[in-house]
């Protein structure tokens, strides 16, 4: 599959991804430093605090076995995720609200803390939804975050940074298999006869409602002969057919995928795991 913008004889190949790479363990926009080893009230900072909305959604970072914890005032709400590759990863300072507000009024239950539906020692698989960010713990109070450590061959905490920042941000979650659409929006970077190139700056999901207004990710999608091809004066109107090799480097466009089952690469964003059902292009 050779990719070109406009009428360039070339265009970008597809890089390989690094080998094994874990899932970032928070959906959607976070924020965090590497503020592993810090001085604390308990000790130096175990993991790193990656802040996010109240109940965003914690991730499996790799395929494993999971195991709540309830019984820690620091703590608070939290999960043991036991990676098929050896390491340990633990989830802390889940939600326990059962309100947008503090009112530590929930459980760690699953529905409140962890997933809808999750069991204590459930098998769950790489980008599992597992739980919800929040402040339980010695948390409370302040910025909802996730506390997130890593243990390699069940051993001593080590820095989670770099593991983080080779993580891989899905674009959305849903259970293996679940039927998805997504709408992308970003710019066009390069086209060929049967896919497109973009620079995506927003994704939505459906029917999961999940929606990431700030992401920046390159993501290559099937353009099949059946997909609906269109020029627009702007987003979301009707517009005219056009050809898909019309499409120019910079233009605005915007992206419904056909309903598909969830894999991980779609989930992922992987080369080509999308199959676009419509593109709006819009017009210079």
């Amino acid at each position: 599959m050779t990719l070109v913008v406009g009428t360039a004889a070339a265009g970008p190949q597809a890089t390989p991804a690094p080998a094994a790479p874990v899932v970032f363990p928070v959906l959607g926009p976070t924020t965090y430093s590497d503020d592993f080893g810090q001085p604390r009230p308990g000790g130096p900072h175990k993991g790193i605090d990656i802040l996010a909305p109240k109940r965003a959604l914690a991730l499996a970072a790799e395929a494993g076995k999971i195991k709540f914890w309830k019984s820690s005032a620091s703590a608070g709400c939290m999960i043991y995720l036991y990676g098929t590759s050896g390491t340990t990863y633990y989830y802390i300072h889940l939600n326990n609200d059962l309100t947008r507000r503090n009112d530590n009024r929930g459980k760690c239950v699953a529905g409140t803390a962890y997933a809808k539906g999750l069991k204590n020692g459930a098998k769950v698989s790489a980008g599992q939804v597992i739980g919800y960010v929040g402040d339980s713990g010695d948390a409370n109070g302040l910025h909802p975050h996730l506390h997130f450590e890593v243990h390699p061959g069940r051993g001593s905490a080590v820095d989670p940074y770099q593991t983080l920042q080779h993580a891989t941000h899905l674009l959305f979650a849903a259970p293996r298999g679940m039927p998805f659409t997504l709408k992308l929006r970003g710019k066009v970077t390069a086209v060929s006869e049967d896919a497109l190139r973009l620079k995506t700056r927003s994704v939505s999901a459906w029917p999961m409602a999940q929606k990431q207004p700030t992401m920046t990710r390159n993501l290559l999608v099937l353009v099949p002969s059946s997909a609906i091809v269109q020029s627009v004066r702007k987003l979301g109107v009707p517009g005219a057919a056009i050809d898909l090799m019309s499409a120019e480097q910079g233009q605005s466009v915007e992206l419904w995928t056909s309903a598909a089952p969830t894999t991980l690469k779609a989930e992922r964003g992987d080369d080509v795991a999308l199959s676009a059902s419509l593109i709006s292009l819009v017009a210079p």
